[in-house]
């Protein structure tokens, strides 16, 4: 089995046609119908169901998927080995959670990107569930996540803490106010968001039975119809407080134990550590401590 065909396997895959994995491959749609049909024959199991629109993954393909992107991913990694030097370059393939890129992310971008210009660095949004999987699946190096996760194969770093806070419009005085009608509505982010999955705990707690969510794809979605009065939503405070400031929105406060999170970055345990990766850890740890150290100026003024 040759590493060039599971490339070529995983391409189609992602691409769901021949012809945009071609394009995507830099090469003519008969190479890589080659390429499929020699694995095919190969392994005696059909790869892919072909139809009028593309293809899509047979029972056999799926399972072979994982390890075709596992095989890329360390093809990828020694090369990084062998060619890493102490000064960063190169590409770094990092994940974040949405509020973490609408707030925490650009001081260590800024930093990072002022130590190390000589890498090209893509970052990838989602929930602390989604982008988990792709660490462990080799899809990213790290992610900022919302924790603590103890899972045996990644290594978590504390890089600051957030204070969660449920927000609603300026209508409500207090939380339980909020909460006294027969049904309440939330706007969430996508399933697999950690402050969705502790929300819904915290309604549980305070006795709501009938909860409608509403899910969003962005942080100012979320603000903008809680200020438009269409539900309640739980934010870290850094990321809802200019809206508060503003008028739009009102904060409403919650004890240490329900309101205290970790934001940390994770990446694989058996995954080599670049120069780039280095230097991005310890730029996040840097504005890490700025953070908390802000954070205990205004709990002294309070």
């Amino acid at each position: 089995m040759e590493a060039s065909d599971l490339a070529v396997f995983a391409a189609v895959a992602s691409a769901g046609t021949i012809t945009r994995a071609a394009e995507g491959l830099h090469t003519v749609q008969s190479n890589v119908t080659a390429r499929l049909r020699h694995l095919e024959t190969e392994l005696g199991v059909a790869l892919f169901h072909r139809h009028a629109r593309g293809v899509f993954l047979t029972s056999a393909g799926e399972q072979l998927l994982p390890y075709a992107v596992q095989v890329g991913q360390l093809l990828e990694e020694a090369k990084r080995v062998v060619m890493d030097h102490s000064t960063p370059r190169g590409s770094l393939r990092l994940g974040s959670l949405e509020t973490a890129a609408a707030v925490r992310l650009p001081p260590i971008l800024a930093a990072f990107s002022q130590e190390c210009p000589r890498v090209d660095l893509t970052l990838c949004t989602g929930t602390t569930s989604a982008l988990v999987e792709k660490v462990l699946g080799y899809q990213l190096e790290g992610a900022l996540v919302s924790g603590p996760l103890s899972h045996p194969n990644l290594i978590e770093t504390i890089i600051c803490e957030e204070e969660l806070v449920v927000i609603s419009s300026p209508a409500f005085a207090s939380l339980d106010e909020a909460l006294a009608g027969r049904e309440v509505k939330i706007l969430v982010f996508r399933d697999g968001c950690s402050y969705r999955a502790r929300f819904e705990e915290l309604l549980k707690k305070h006795g709501v039975l009938r909860v409608r969510e509403l899910e969003f794809g962005t942080v100012d979605g979320i603000l903008g119809c809680t200020a438009a009065g269409l539900g309640l939503s739980f934010l870290p405070r850094a990321v809802a407080e200019r809206a508060w400031r503003e008028g739009q929105i009102k904060l409403h406060p919650l004890p240490p134990s329900q309101g205290r999170v970790a934001t940390m970055f994770i990446h694989r345990r058996d995954a080599f550590l670049s120069a780039s990766l280095k230097h991005f850890i310890a730029c996040a740890l840097a504005v890490g401590k700025t953070i908390g150290a802000a954070d205990a100026t205004k709990a002294a003024g309070a």
